[in-house]
């Protein structure tokens, strides 16, 4: 009778298990979640009428692959982590600085010849994770289908192509090291800036949106969050 209950219980689990694996990304990132974030920012920002839940869901079809890599839950957490410190919870389209920063040009032809800066053009950050430099720029634009070296400003212009950089770059960059924890998907936004001990409050900023995020959408952190 024990091991029948038993044998029941753990179907069960297993069978709770494949049902939350199961779920797609826009039952998770709902509505409700999604609002959570972007009503936080202030009123007057520009990114409360661009970021919409809509655009970021209709990126998210070209980019099945999302929220395959680890549990959807964390995977989507941590995304939206670093969109919360990337963009004031969904409030900045651009970089703050943008062209005014001393480096918005954010051009490196040499080591990317093969994508080559329009002089005319600066590649600063753009989009919920700050889309930089003409390489990101040319490949975002080739893999999406814009002309990201000639026309980067279309990442500020058009809510779904800016969504869709980001997602571009989290299943290219971030993805492949996001099972090794949260730190490594900091180390691979921003690692030479905030890792390292290179500037702790942005890195705890991203690990408290994170640990929020997770909590919300009701799944365990896992281990290594700082980096």
């Amino acid at each position: 009778m024990m091991k029948g209950l038993l044998t029941v219980f753990v179907v069960g689990i297993l069978a709770g298990s494949m049902s939350v694996k199961a779920q797609s990304v826009a039952d998770i990132v709902t509505d409700e979640f999604y609002n959570g974030i972007i009503d936080q920012s202030d009123p007057g920002c520009a990114g409360r009428n661009f970021y919409t839940w809509n655009a970021f869901l209709e990126a998210l079809e070209s980019f099945p692959e999302f929220g395959t890599a680890d549990d959807p839950r964390r995977e989507a957490a941590a995304f939206f982590a670093h969109v919360t410190h990337e963009t004031g919870h969904l409030c900045y389209i651009e970089e703050i600085a943008g062209p005014d920063s001393p480096n918005s040009e954010y051009c490196d032809d040499e080591d990317f010849p093969q994508y080559p800066c329009n002089p005319d053009k600066s590649y600063y950050g753009r989009g919920p994770i700050q889309l930089s430099w003409n390489s990101n720029y040319g490949q975002a634009g080739e893999r999406i289908g814009f002309d990201g070296l000639n026309s980067p400003e279309t990442v500020a212009d058009d809510p779904v192509i800016s969504f869709e950089t980001a997602l571009w770059y989290w299943v290219n960059v971030v993805q492949p090291v996001i099972g090794q924890g949260f730190s490594e998907t900091i180390r691979a936004i921003n690692g030479p800036i905030e890792c390292d001990s290179g500037n702790p409050p942005a890195v705890e900023a991203r690990v408290s949106y994170y640990i929020d995020y997770c909590n919300q959408l009701g799944v365990d952190p896992g281990p290594n969050l700082r980096c």
